[in-house]
């Protein structure tokens, strides 16, 4: 299933940003089964903000699936845990092996495509601990992921992610970076992106 692992690996560098990209960690036939099986396998949802005394969807649709009890919060958005199913669980295995670490948790988004995005943040809640180990795969159309610096906003990088690629984010990646996926004018397809994490239970 996946590529020669380590053959492709990059550091994505900046002050406190502990990041590595593993290009190819799954091979194209292999990747392309497992979009074809997350499209359908995914109880995707339209999910709303409340913004500026409007009701506003989110650009792009998501999935909480997580073990039993997780429950997740953000943006004002309650997240009830949907249950594994058999592709997310051998995406979760592929990034446990390749970032040292064990999941308990995915969210899962599908840009529809370029109208769709996520806008700066930070995978920073409590319940995932100080500096966690999160990774993320991404499959699908090739899409922009962007960090920029809490502190300074001119110091930024990025990188294309495409088809198959895993991202490993760890130490002080959270407290002192911001990323995203921008909006794109180009015309791009669908991408699917699995963001894994530990949720610690209380």
């Amino acid at each position: 299933m996946a590529s020669q692992r380590g053959l492709f690996d990059e550091s994505i560098g900046g002050p406190g940003l502990d990041v590595v990209l593993v290009r190819g960690a799954l091979d194209e036939p292999a990747a392309d089964a497992a979009f074809a099986a997350l499209r359908v396998e995914i109880p995707w949802r339209q999910e709303h903000l409340r913004m500026f005394g409007s009701v506003v969807p989110v650009p792009r649709l998501e999935a909480w699936i997580a073990d039993e009890g997780l429950e997740y919060t953000y943006s004002g958005i309650a997240h009830t845990p949907q249950p594994w199913t058999p592709a997310v669980v051998a995406m979760r295995a592929l990034c446990a092996d390749l970032a040292g670490a064990s999941f308990n948790s995915v969210l899962c988004n599908l840009y529809r495509d370029g109208n769709d995005g996520v806008d700066w943040h930070a995978d920073d809640e409590r319940e995932f601990g100080r500096h966690p180990v999160i990774a993320s795969v991404s499959l699908g159309a090739t899409r922009r992921f962007d960090f920029r610096r809490v502190d300074d906003h001119s110091v930024r990088t990025g990188v294309d992610l495409h088809h198959g690629d895993v991202v490993i984010m760890r130490g002080t990646t959270q407290e002192l970076w911001r990323h995203r996926i921008p909006k794109t004018r180009r015309s791009v397809g669908e991408r699917i992106n699995l963001t894994f994490r530990e949720v610690l239970r209380r």
